[in-house]
């Protein structure tokens, strides 16, 4: 594999573990931060929204699962 197409799956990777870095921070940090302050008037949070919780967490290492194996695409 020439240097340039490594990059670019280097490039391609960290892009996609990105959205999965976004993913976790959008629907799994920011909702336990908001109910363990009590920000907004969340409140404590309910079953649903600790199920859509882990929903957007599972979904967040899945992507991050996906750049993983990309890399593996690099040979040496």
């Amino acid at each position: 594999m020439r240097a340039a197409n490594i990059e670019q799956t280097k490039l391609l990777a960290t892009a996609i573990n990105n959205v999965a870095v976004a993913f976790i921070v959008i629907g799994f940090v920011t909702p336990i931060t908001a109910a363990s302050f009590n920000l907004g008037g969340v409140g404590p949070l309910r079953s649903e929204s600790t199920v859509l919780t882990l929903v957007w967490l599972f979904t967040g290492i899945g992507i991050h699962l996906i750049a993983r194996r990309i890399l593996r695409g690099i040979t040496p």
